[in-house]
């Protein structure tokens, strides 16, 4: 990504503030991205992978208790995903999406143990379809997705929110791990910027 400065710069530019709003209006976008995201990347996506597989003659695998654990610990991903999107639309007054990001820092929830809780949510649901269905593709589809997110995304991500938070960001980013939690919650700062104005 770096190789490419264009690009760069393209994808820099999705990154805009949402426009004010009530956070009532964050949050019904938030929960529409997040339905809109689970339906692709975690339904669609593994059930066409495991047609591949099928086409391909990969043999899927099976483990005890395929048909029930894997579903729990979906469930409990996607308790932490919905959680850290509504941190986001009501603490940030914004969504996941760059195209309507938060205009504050968001150092709530979930995100005071580590910087990235719905990228890790949607991987760990992800692997948990993988698992379920005994798909070898769709583990390997998590984990190539996984791996451009964190080398393509996150750092103009983190460039964006460096650029407009400054200091602020570079202490959490420093205090706060992209993916392993902390064992004690990140102090939240005694002062957040003012809301915006509202329409």
């Amino acid at each position: 990504m770096d190789s490419d400065p264009g690009l760069r710069a393209w994808l820099q530019a999705r990154f805009r503030p949402a426009p004010p709003a009530r956070p009532t209006h964050h949050l019904a976008a938030t929960l529409a991205e997040t339905a809109v995201f689970w339906l692709v990347f975690l339904l669609a996506v593994p059930l066409a992978l495991a047609r591949v597989e099928a086409w391909l003659g990969i043999p899927s695998f099976a483990f005890p208790t395929q048909q029930v654990s894997p579903w729990l610990a979906f469930a409990v991903a996607g308790a932490l995903g919905l959680w850290s999107g509504a941190t986001m639309a009501v603490q940030g007054r914004g969504t996941p999406l760059p195209l309507a990001c938060p205009t504050r820092l968001v150092v709530a929830g979930p995100y005071r143990f580590v910087r990235n809780p719905m990228a890790i949510a949607g991987l760990l649901q992800g692997a948990c379809v993988g698992l379920a269905l005994g798909s070898p593709l769709t583990l390997l589809y998590v984990l190539v997705g996984g791996g451009a997110w964190n080398l393509a995304i996150r750092p103009i991500e983190e460039r964006d929110l460096e650029a407009r938070f400054g200091q602020a960001f570079r202490a959490y980013r420093s205090a706060v791990r992209c993916w392993v939690p902390r064992t004690r919650p990140y102090g939240v700062p005694s002062r957040q910027p003012d809301d915006p104005p509202r329409p």
